[in-house]
């Protein structure tokens, strides 16, 4: 059974190229997630914490706008593609802390390049959006 496009054929075996037109290609929910506002905004959060693992409610101060309905779907999604590591201290009430994974610390550079690009260029778009009104 030959595995999706976007999908390594067993642990440890290099992905194959998905298409990215294809609307079940699993790179496609992936590039849609890492490209959510609220995921970059998260990944720059956790990977400048210092110490590297931040509780919930100082999460939701780090990133103002985030609602903490938002907040706790985004984490649990990037808890799930393993971007994310989650631990629950045994307290009353129970404190959650998060913090990136490896694979999650890998991610925070592509999307600085991307950050710093819309900084760059964002007076531009800005022009265009005027004008095409």
């Amino acid at each position: 059974m030959r595995p999706q496009d976007g999908t390594s054929p067993s642990p440890g075996e290099a992905a194959v190229t998905g298409d990215l037109f294809d609307p079940a290609c699993p790179t496609r929910e992936l590039l849609d997630r890492i490209g959510d506002k609220w995921t970059s905004m998260l990944v720059k959060v956790l990977a400048e914490a210092d110490p590297p693992e931040v509780g919930f409610a100082d999460l939701a101060r780090r990133a103002p706008g985030i609602s903490h309905k938002m907040l706790s779907q985004t984490l649990k999604n990037l808890c799930r593609d393993g971007l994310v590591a989650r631990r629950v201290e045994a307290t009353v009430p129970p404190r959650v802390h998060y913090s990136l994974t490896d694979l999650g610390r890998s991610l925070d550079g592509p999307l600085g390049v991307l950050r710093t690009w819309a900084e760059q260029h964002m007076a531009i778009v800005d022009a265009n959006r005027r004008v095409t009104r």
